[in-house]
């Protein structure tokens, strides 16, 4: 390991221990100002090898945006922010910054010209108050109120410099794409599955010779967590967490919860650098850095500010809870601003970092946190990638996603919920899973409890199969014995999934 990367190797740790008992939701609301700007808030970032049947040589991004969707949230629902860009970064050379970026763009039109469907009363047409006139099951449906549109965009290398080339409909050559209506309701729409699936579309994309797939719309929220018990200082037994036949003993609180998806499937020679298959992904979102509100809006649809200046990063995901439970409160929007070429200026939240001691006074077990600083196996696993696995031939240590391309696809039924370390244990064929890219059946929440507590080096044991270094001093983990018991109490591996993209289940409708 070379010094530079050990300068920046702390935020790895960092990530790993973020996830270790404190909050198991991934980044909902977690700093300051992102809850002032719910549109924005990235909740969760996937990126595996398609495993739907005859798409294996595809690789599918999933962003995840506005977290906490109430199915009953009208009249005026879900829709994206027009003022905003929302991106997807590729680095696929190792060195920390993007070298494709996919951004995405929105527009909410009212219907008939700008003005609305009105309807008559007495002697006057009068706009209606709802977003639908009507039941609805097409694309631009004639009972919708307001048309939600989007663009996509390709740019290579840095996300502010060149040229945006944009992705365009592979039946008509449109660069404009339609995105469905939230799940209002089963008399507003009967059959949202076949409605939704109208809206997944074939897109050809500038520099790539093989068609693509986007969707963006509403899902079912993919994450499970028990979120009140959580941020009340683990308010849950000892002897229920470690308890591996528990490991579903509490319901999923969001599991009647939304979010917005940006879904795309790419072809993976598209995605990959020559003679390099392993990529790393993030997902950001920006604002204008000028807002102007309007004192008296005209008539129209979001007429009530005027946006300007340069495009500043308000939101930033790549591994889960890295922000939610770990950066100090006062960094947390810092964080959410920073690229990861630049995570080395976090290092200090793991020299020194406070959650293990927080986890030792919520559970009330002392000198329960490993002690082998700096913990190199954690360094490994989530800020370079596992060599052999998921590490590039060159890397700069930083946070975000690394997927190795050249790893097959497991199908759905034979994944381990565990990902790689969970397929180490088991001996079998699933390295295909979280901190190789992360699918949405991966239990991120009990693989980092595994490999916080220790559980890496105890799975590694004597075989050396993976390299984590001087790390994995026996005397260093005092808890690895118990760390394979170690979960959350709530089951990732029974969330409601699609078989094939977007992969995200049907959102929760506003009535049943």
């Amino acid at each position: 390991m070379t010094s530079s990367l050990f300068r920046a190797a702390p935020l790895a740790a960092a990530a790993a221990l973020s996830v270790c008992g404190v909050v198991h939701a991934s980044s909902h609301r977690e700093a300051p100002f992102i809850t002032t700007s719910p549109k924005v808030d990235a909740t969760d970032f996937y990126m595996f090898r398609s495993y739907e049947a005859n798409r294996t040589g595809y690789v599918t991004l999933i962003a995840n945006y506005q977290p906490l969707q109430d199915a009953y949230g009208g009249p005026n629902y879900f829709a994206m922010d027009p003022n905003a860009l929302y991106e997807i970064h590729i680095d696929n050379t190792g060195d920390g910054q993007e070298d494709i970026t996919f951004q995405f763009r929105f527009r909410n039109t009212l219907a008939a010209n700008g003005h609305g469907v009105a309807l008559p009363v007495g002697d006057r047409n009068v706009a209606i108050p709802l977003v639908q006139a009507g039941a609805v099951s097409g694309v631009k449906d004639a009972n919708l109120n307001i048309a939600e549109t989007f663009t996509v965009g390709i740019m290579r290398g840095d996300r502010r410099r060149g040229n945006v080339a944009l992705l365009s409909n592979a039946a008509n050559g449109a660069t404009t794409f339609d995105k469905p209506v939230d799940n209002i309701g089963v008399k507003t729409i009967p059959d949202y599955p076949a409605y939704a699936a109208r809206h997944v579309h074939a897109v050809n994309i500038p520099g790539c010779g093989t068609p693509g797939k986007v969707f963006v719309g509403q899902r079912k929220d993919p994450f499970a967590v028990n979120l009140g018990t959580i941020f009340d200082l683990v308010n849950a037994p000892v002897a229920t967490i470690t308890d591996p036949t528990l490991i579903g003993a509490v319901p999923n609180t969001i599991d009647d919860k939304n979010i917005t998806t940006l879904a795309l499937e790419v072809p993976t020679s598209c995605l990959v650098a020559q003679g390099e298959p392993v990529i790393g992904g993030w997902t950001t979102a920006s604002l204008r850095q000028a807002r102007l509100l309007d004192p008296t809006p005209k008539p129209g649809h979001q007429a009530t500010e005027k946006t300007g200046g340069a495009w500043t990063q308000v939101s930033r995901l790549g591994m889960p809870l890295v922000n939610e439970v770990l950066i100090g409160l006062r960094d947390k929007d810092r964080f959410n601003g920073s690229k990861p070429k630049d995570d080395a200026q976090f290092a200090t939240y793991v020299t020194n970092p406070t959650l293990p001691k927080l986890i030792e006074i919520a559970l009330a077990l002392p000198n329960a946190a490993p002690t082998n600083y700096p913990r190199t196996d954690l360094v490994t696993t989530f800020l370079t990638g596992i060599k052999g696995v998921n590490q590039p031939a060159r890397v700069v240590a930083s946070e975000m996603l690394r997927l190795n391309t050249a790893i097959a696809p497991v199908a759905f039924a034979q994944q381990n919920r565990l990902g790689v370390v969970g397929n180490l244990l088991a001996g079998g064929n699933d390295n295909a899973g979280f901190p190789n890219g992360r699918r949405p059946k991966d239990d991120v929440v009990d693989i980092s409890l595994v490999a916080v507590m220790g559980g890496l080096c105890m799975a590694n044991g004597d075989t050396d199969a993976l390299e984590f270094g001087a790390a994995c001093k026996p005397s260093a983990v005092p808890l690895k014995e118990t760390a394979f018991k170690l979960h959350d109490a709530v089951d990732q591996a029974v969330v409601p999934l699609l078989a094939g993209f977007p992969y995200l289940a049907t959102p929760v409708g506003g009535t049943k």
